[in-house]
């Protein structure tokens, strides 16, 4: 079983040791797991910078790889906080350090935190829906140095009255613009953690992900804490399973290796 995101103390939101990370995975019986720290460039709250010291992270990475060999594998990955007028800005980090595997999330939409529900702020939800799948789709249309779009439906966490209808004509616009370029989705198994009644994306978006004919898909708990740690995967396997994907990916050096879930 592998775990594809997962935080560490290299995390401004997130205080535990990698090792620590690493222990409890092995003892809950994972083959392998991925970190996947924040780089968030311009996170609106000054109390908080989202980004860490890439050379420390591969250095810890590499020591921990060495410590556990045979017992998990460790790959490199980070988790990026896009925003329109960032793209150069990521598209240098990519140029100057190499990750096994990058998540691109929307945390912030017209420089409003989602965290902090600003986007909901002297407009309908319909509009904030609107505008997050809007600012997306911008992004995924100018940028494409990454793996996977990280928890597609994360604005969900922040509403409690849910839009009037579900999007499905601007996430297809989404798809059919990543899936051409071997990107893929990820299931994120914190949604239930965190009081949706479904994990990130819910089920009729993975459903639309994969008629828009998506292959690529990864499962991550997005773990701050060990306990965290692959919340709900067979759960998940099996949901995938009666989609019709048949395969769960990893990465090494930004390339998908495929893994049958009936084996897992």
């Amino acid at each position: 079983m592998f775990d594809y995101h997962m935080h560490s103390a290299f995390s401004a939101d997130c205080e535990i040791p990698m090792e620590e990370m690493v222990k409890t995975s092995i003892a809950k019986g994972l083959s392998e797991i991925c970190f996947t720290d924040h780089v968030d460039y311009e996170y609106p709250d000054d109390t908080i910078t989202f980004d860490f010291d890439k050379h420390a992270y591969a250095e810890k990475i590499r020591q921990l790889n060495q410590q556990f060999h045979g017992q998990l594998t460790i790959k490199k990955g980070v988790e990026i906080g896009l925003q329109p007028h960032l793209l150069d800005r990521y598209e240098k980090l990519m140029d100057e350090h190499a990750f096994d595997f990058v998540i691109c999330s929307l945390h912030t939409v017209e420089n409003k935190s989602l965290h902090y529900r600003e986007l909901f702020e002297d407009r309908t939800v319909e509009d904030a829906f609107e505008t997050y799948y809007r600012e997306l789709l911008y992004c995924v249309q100018n940028f494409n140095r990454y793996s996977v779009l990280g928890h597609a439906d994360l604005i969900k966490r922040y509403t409690d009255q849910p839009p009037a209808h579900l999007f499905h004509d601007a996430l297809e616009q989404i798809f059919k613009t990543i899936i051409p370029e071997g990107k893929g989705i990820e299931l994120n198994t914190s949604g239930s953690r965190y009081g949706l009644p479904h994990n990130m994306p819910s089920t009729d978006i993975l459903k639309l992900y994969k008629q828009c004919g998506g292959e690529i898909i990864t499962l991550g708990s997005d773990a701050h804490r060990t306990t965290d740690i692959a919340h709900e995967f067979k759960e998940s396997l099996e949901l995938f399973q009666s989609i019709g994907f048949n395969y769960l990916a990893t990465f090494k050096d930004g390339q998908p290796d495929f893994h049958a879930i009936s084996s897992l």
